[in-house]
């Protein structure tokens, strides 16, 4: 009797001290974990098809092919064009649909993709983030920034909602202040949403997105574009796949 007591006590003991360690997880250690990130990093690279509409128009139907860690990726049209990232070294080829966006267009749907798994990257800062929102106990929420030289753009942020129960992202607001710079884009925030997730290789991986505009304390507003993701799977690297062709030009 007494070693079934002991037995039962070690249990609860151990599921206090489970939920206990859960609970003072920081909060992208939380999502990180929901997202699966170790397993994800253990795959060598993923694809998936992208088709991207804003205002009712297409913006992008092209496959990605992208290392898990991000120093490489390579995007295909359905023209035959590519354009091929090594870290940020950009080249692509002479019939690229819109030679203008190619380097925005390289980073910035690969890391929407990857953005579950890049919380902790170097550079990031965490803030709390006071969400006043209609809905905002459905989530918890914390705002993103980035310190001086990192990324293409550090002074972008991302405020970003993690779903209470399963700490899955939801949805992200952001600006971008490449083009602009951070005052102009302050102005006219958007939003990411993330929807219906899929288990790939029991990695949960969202399969639709949709754009907004955003305001603080009225979060989403009008939708802007949205974009479906088929064909998600994990592969095997070829690494003559991620070298540029001779006519590839750079920028």
């Amino acid at each position: 009797m007494k070693k079934i007591a002991f037995t039962l006590t070690a249990v609860i003991l151990t599921a206090v001290g489970c939920k206990s360690n859960e609970e003072n997880l920081k909060f992208t250690d939380k999502v990180e974990n929901a997202h699966h990130k170790q397993e994800f990093l253990a795959k060598e690279a993923v694809q998936f098809n992208l088709k991207l509409e804003f205002g009712g128009e297409e913006r992008m139907d092209a496959k990605f092919t992208i290392l898990t860690n991000s120093t490489k990726g390579v995007i295909e049209y359905k023209n035959g064009a590519k354009i091929i990232f090594d870290k940020d070294k950009v080249f692509y080829s002479p019939t690229i649909p819109n030679e203008k966006s190619v380097r925005f267009d390289t980073f910035t749907w690969s890391y929407f993709f990857l953005f579950p798994n890049k919380l902790n990257d170097p550079g990031t800062i965490w803030n709390t983030y006071d969400n006043t929102e209609k809905d905002h106990e459905n989530y918890v929420t914390e705002k993103l920034t980035f310190t001086s030289g990192t990324g293409e753009a550090p002074d972008d942020w991302y405020v970003v909602y993690a779903d209470k129960t399963t700490h899955l992202i939801e949805k992200a607001a952001y600006i971008v202040s490449i083009n602009g710079g951070k005052e102009a884009a302050e102005k006219n925030p958007h939003a990411i949403q993330y929807l219906e997730y899929k288990a790939v290789d029991g990695i949960p991986m969202a399969t639709k997105w949709i754009f907004w505009g955003w305001q603080d304390g009225k979060g989403l507003t009008d939708e802007l574009g949205h974009a479906t993701l088929t064909n998600i799977k994990f592969v095997k690297a070829d690494t003559n796949y991620f070298t540029p062709g001779t006519d590839f030009k750079s920028k």
